[in-house]
Order: C-alpha cells, then structure tokens, then sequence
C-alpha cells in the first residue's frame, strides 16, 4: 500500500491557486518552519499521526459529511496527517458502490478543502475509500458493515481500530445504536483495537433528553470513548483562551472580580436559518448556540487553571464553571429574546423570520437572546457576564470581551478624559481571528488628552499560516483519543441546567421583536442600561 504524501509545511498549507501542486515528503518526517517567524527553526517535534483506522461517517450524503467531514478528511491527508492504511467508510441509504462514494467525496474535497488540490494525494486516499448502502433499520446491511471492518484488520491492518460519526438526525441514535450493539461491531473485545463515536449537537433539546441520549450511548459504549463534538471548541482562537491566559504573567493576575468589570460574549450572524427551518423552528436560538458554544466559551473564559494540560483536568475545571452559573433573579429584565422582522441588511431586503420558507406565521421561535449570567465563585463573585446570540444582525462575529474596572483614581480633570472608557481585552473568535487589547493614551498636541486606542494581534498576519479549519482538528483528534476540546457528559447536563429554566420562564410568550440589520431588540440595550453598562460594537 503506497503513502500518502504530505505537504511540506505540516499545518502551513500553500495558498490554494489553479494547477499548484504542495511539495511533499514522508508521513512522519520532521514538521518544516521555513516561513514562519515565531516558530524557532530548532523545533523538530513530529505532526500527531494516529495508527491505522478506519472512520465510519453515517449519514455520509448530508450537508455536513460533504460541507466539512470529508473535505476535512482530504486536508488531513494532504498535509500528511493520516496514516497510510487509513479507510473511509461512508453508509448511507443509496443505490451506491464504492466508486459512487468516491466520486462524491471527490467533488467535496475539490469545493469546500481548504488546501491546495494535490492529485497524487487524492489517489492514495481514494484507494481507500469504500461505501456500504443500506437504511439505519437494516439489519443486512448493518451485518455487511460490520464483516467490512473485520475484513480491513487483514487488508489494512488496522487491528480493528475503528471511530463511528453520526452525522444523523438525533432521532436516529436509538436505532443506529442499537444495530452497533447487535452486531458487536462497538466492542473492542474481539477486534483489540478501540472503537469510538462521535456525536453531533444538539446534545438533547433539554435535561432529560440529555440524560436519556447519554444512556443509550454510553449503554454501547464506554465513556472514555465518546466524543461529543462542538466544533467551536476546535477554532485556533478558542484554543488561545487558555494559552492567553495561563502562559502570560501579564493578564491571569487581573483575571477576577477585583479589577474585572464586566464580560460580554457576542455570537452574531448576519445569515438568516437559510434551509434549517424545520430544525430551527423546533430549537430556536437558545438552544441551538447558547446551550452549547457560548456556555462552553464561558466555562473556558472563567475557569481555574487546571493542574495539568490533560483532558480530564481541562475538563473538571469547566464543570466547576458551568456548576456555578446562577440566573438573575429578574428573568423578565435580565433574560432577552427576539425574533428578527423585515428590515435592510447590507443594502437588501431581509423579509422577517414569520416570513420565511416553512416557517409558522405565528412562530414564538426566538432568533435572538440576550442574557446577563453570573458565576458564584471567588474568584468571579458580583461580575455580571453578559451573553447575546441572534440572526440577521449587522455583520458576522463572535468575540469575548473582558471589559475591566476604571482607575480608581484619575490625576487628569474630567475634561481630558471624557473620551476615556474601559480597558478591554477582546478575544476574537471569528472571522478575524485575533487579539485586540485596548486601553489610554495621550492624543499627540500640546493639551493632555487621553482617549481609547487598540493594539490588535491577527493570527493571519503574525503567524503566516492558515489555520485548521474545526472539524480538521477535532476529527485528528478522535482517531487520535484526545478528548480535551470535547465536552463531557457531565457537562452537557450542567448546561441544560442553565438553559431549561430559560425555556421554562419564555414558553408562550411573544418574543421582541427587532429589524434585520440591527443589533436585536431595545430590550437587551435596556438590560445592561440598568447596570450602568452597554453593549461593546464589534
């Protein structure tokens, strides 16, 4: 079986230009720096490769598996991060062989992968693309499925290792669980290898479905073995929290309630649900990001420092965080929800969400919330953290800003600081990646007179490299069995905590409304009014 080759530049893929072609070297060899002026040219540590596997993708024919799984599969293998034997394994219910599939998967890569297009990678990887048909209620083709892994232990030798994505709706879990126990084809008892799942959000609708999900699960496989993927936590700059904050004397010593003032989370899209109106309609913001990307945002934001760079210690430490949350008191001033209506967003028409495709002219569904959190610890005890999420706002961006105290006392008059405001330190997790910290400075002149200015970091720029995209990383590190950027059971459950009682106080009532192309309702703006506090502008 002939390698796959790898670019030179692990993780520093070429610019992606008709007819280029990425020079290539052995799986395994030294990772190249040429190129890259932060990175010390003495660095030979090896790219993380896992040992021959094959990854099973359910559902393979849906948006995700053809938008981001199998263009992110491509990636890996054109920067020289899968092993030789490594097998795709698409099931899905189509009249297909494996040429069908192949031809699929080709097409993705070619559309969505954002490394250059190399063909000799292509053919080494399509060699070992296979396809099984069959429907989840299927027990022949779930048999057919299963002799195929066993069939690879000899032709590939991959000694069963094995990792299943469902890239289904969660109504299907039961039944494809079910099928994975019946044949064995999840137990690593007889194969010796390991076998893993990857589950998809929404990890539930509310408390006890997450319970009852994470039961039928973990009644077929072990827990150590199930990666509940959120792809936010696989973003380089959602990564950089930690590294920001624990490998710099400069920003931890500040981190708390005795010079932070406030925290704001902002995840604005400036999309409507495009063709997700039937999922949409039945989740609604709330439950469709804030259960999920931002609480798990927060939770690295605010957490300790763990002991150890280590899964478990990364991951007991968010728990602590998510245990701690506290809801206002005052839901009704301090827990927003809107629903976006006609307007005008970058110079056209937006109709309102009742108005859109298949979607219920009197929808409660909300597409904006905003709410104020705290965290009763030590450490973050009386700093409100403040969450907002919608559609249709004014542009795409999702950052975390730490707005800290004022001095507390000023040497200049009032007049030469008017302009003043707080010191930030903003993290930005998409789509400039990046640091920004802002703070004081004079105004060049003969008068004193201080104003805001900012100091920004761009991944782009200071690093020259491209960064992986998210599935990228989080599917290397499944067939690797890394789990620290994936939540825990324990933490999926501490988050519906939060977020059922939210749902509870909002069932029935009528959301705010807000045009397209605003930051959401008066209503959040009039929230952190009462604090004394408003809404940082991305």
């Amino acid at each position: 079986m002939t390698e796959p080759a790898a670019t030179a530049l692990q993780g520093d893929p070429p610019p992606k230009t008709p007819g280029s072609t990425p020079a290539t070297s052995p799986v395994g060899a030294p990772v190249s720096v040429s190129g890259n002026p932060l990175r010390d040219p003495r660095d030979r540590r090896l790219p993380r490769v896992p040992e021959p596997c094959a990854l099973v993708v359910f559902g393979v024919t849906g948006d995700l598996a053809r938008k981001k799984l199998l263009p992110g599969i491509y990636d890996l293998a054109n920067r020289g991060l899968l092993p030789p034997d490594f097998v795709l394994l698409g099931f899905a219910r189509r009249d297909w062989g494996d040429g069908e599939f192949e031809d699929l998967a080709r097409k993705s890569a070619q559309e969505y992968a954002r490394t250059a297009w190399n063909e000799e990678v292509w053919k080494r990887l399509a060699g070992n693309i296979k396809f099984v048909p069959g429907s989840f209620d299927d027990n022949e083709a779930f048999d057919t499925l299963c002799e195929t892994l066993d069939e690879l232990r000899a032709s590939h030798g991959i000694k069963g290792n094995a990792a299943f994505y469902l890239s289904i709706p969660p109504s299907m879990f039961p039944v494809v669980l079910e099928q994975m126990e019946r044949t064995g084809m999840a137990s690593n008892k007889q194969s010796g290898g390991w076998r893993r799942v990857v589950v998809e959000k929404p990890f539930g609708h509310d408390l006890e479905s997450a319970l009852e999900l994470n039961r039928l699960v973990d009644k077929v496989f072990t827990p150590q073995d199930v990666f509940r993927i959120d792809h936010y936590l696989g973003k380089e700059t959602v990564q950089n929290i930690m590294a920001l904050r624990f490998a710099n004397q400069l920003f931890e010593p500040v981190w708390n309630s005795n010079y932070v003032d406030s925290v704001q989370f902002t995840m604005a899209e400036d999309g409507g649900i495009g063709g997700r109106a039937a999922f949409y309609d039945a989740t609604g913001a709330a439950r469709d990001v804030l259960q999920n990307h931002l609480l798990q945002l927060l939770a690295l934001t605010a957490m300790e420092e763990p002991v150890e760079f280590s899964p478990e210690a990364i991951r007991t430490e968010k728990i602590k965080v998510l245990r701690a949350i506290s809801l206002p008191d005052n839901l009704a001033e301090y827990a927003i929800r809107g629903q976006y209506d006609q307007g005008w967003l970058a110079g056209e028409r937006s109709v309102g969400y009742r108005a859109e495709k298949d979607i219920k002219p009197d929808s409660k569904t909300e597409t904006y919330v905003a709410v104020r959190l705290g965290i009763e610890t030590r450490r973050w005890a009386g700093v409100p953290f403040y969450i907002r999420t919608g559609k249709r706002l004014p542009r795409r961006v999702t950052e975390i800003g730490v707005l800290f105290k004022k001095a507390p006392h000023l040497p200049f008059s009032r007049t030469d600081t008017e302009e003043l405001g707080h010191n930030q330190l903003v993290i930005r997790v998409q789509p400039d990646e990046g640091v920004t910290l802002k703070f004081g400075s004079k105004v060049p002149g003969t008068a004193m007179e201080v104003r805001d200015v900012a100091m920004d970091f761009l991944y782009g720029e200071a690093f020259t490299e491209a960064s992986p995209e998210a599935y990228e990383r989080l599917i290397l590190d499944v067939l690797i069995g890394d789990a620290t950027l994936f939540p825990r059971n324990d933490e999926v459950e501490a988050s519906w905590r939060v977020i059922d009682p939210l749902e509870d106080f909002w069932a029935g009532q009528e959301p705010y409304l807000y045009r397209a192309g605003e930051w959401g309702p008066k209503e959040a703006d009039e929230m952190l009014a009462r604090d004394g506090r408003v809404w940082r502008r991305p």
